[in-house]
């Protein structure tokens, strides 16, 4: 095409062709395309990155007992902190074992684990923010980051890593992503007393905001760790069962919003050991 374009204009000078020349190629490889694509792969790669890392303390809670048939049955998800021995996950995960007095046959199982899991133990729970810490004693997972202050805000990019449907697909957690798309109370009042319960009741005394998430979460992914993407910090943690209850008890369908507890109840919990564990 330029030899043509010459052939045409012979008597246009070097200078002329050189501005030709760069105004062609400015039009046909834009800087700004090729820039948006190598930050484009550069993202890609760190969030990548990222949930590998995270993958590696993401666990998931249940039970193995030998006269049980399947003799390894799922309840939740988890994630290691501290020295990798300690395991946050929901407290309605445990309560589900204990209920069905299978709380001795307690177990966190992991792709680097033994098939029957590890024995836990529960170390100290949270009843109000539905919150449990176990611990392993005979192994040690890399352990999961806690942002330390509250520095979540709307918008801000997240994701969270879990076992929404179980062991269907083996021990490999899914990771989904999205927004903070609200920070708001744990529960607004109820227009009709008929629907308030002690509990209810507790809760609107003492409200406290949550994390409501502009991504799919499942039942089996209560427990899972909520975190920046910006930043790889775990900045709560998922709960599907406890929240809807509370918040969205009015409602005849539910909205299918996903729910997370703010780390900091977590770092409430963990201080609580102090005092010996109790709510």
């Amino acid at each position: 095409m330029l030899i043509q374009m010459r052939n045409i204009y012979p008597h246009c000078d070097r200078t002329c062709w050189c501005v030709f020349v760069c105004f062609f190629i400015g039009v046909c490889f834009p800087p700004g395309r090729a820039a948006g694509q190598t930050d484009f792969a550069e993202k890609d790669r760190n969030l990548s990155a990222l949930i590998q890392q995270v993958k590696t303390g993401v666990v998931a809670i249940g039970t193995y007992y030998f006269n049980d048939k399947p003799t390894v049955r799922f309840s939740g998800t988890g994630f290691a902190i501290g020295d990798g021995s300690r395991i946050v996950t929901s407290k309605h995960v445990v309560d589900g074992i204990r209920e069905k007095d299978r709380l001795f046959h307690l177990r966190i199982f992991h792709e680097t684990l033994p098939d029957r899991g590890i024995k836990a133990t529960v170390l100290a729970e949270d009843s109000f923010h539905d919150l449990s810490l176990l611990h392993m004693d005979e192994k040690r997972l890399p352990a999961l980051s806690l942002a330390k202050n509250v520095t979540v805000k709307e918008g801000h990019a997240i994701a969270f890593t879990g076992y929404p449907i179980g062991f269907i697909l083996g021990l490999n957690p899914t990771t989904h992503t999205g927004i903070v798309s609200a920070i708001a109370p744990m529960i607004l009042p109820s227009p009709s007393a008929r629907i308030i319960d002690g509990e209810i009741i507790r809760h609107l005394k003492t409200p406290f905001d949550i994390y409501q998430l502009d991504a799919v979460a499942y039942p089996g992914n209560s427990g899972s760790p909520v975190y920046r993407i910006a930043t790889g910090e775990v900045v709560g943690v998922i709960n599907m069962v406890f929240v809807k209850g509370k918040k969205e008890h009015v409602l005849k369908d539910p909205t299918g919003i996903t729910y997370a507890i703010p780390v900091t109840h977590v770092h409430a919990l963990e201080k609580t050991l102090e005092a010996g564990g109790s709510d």
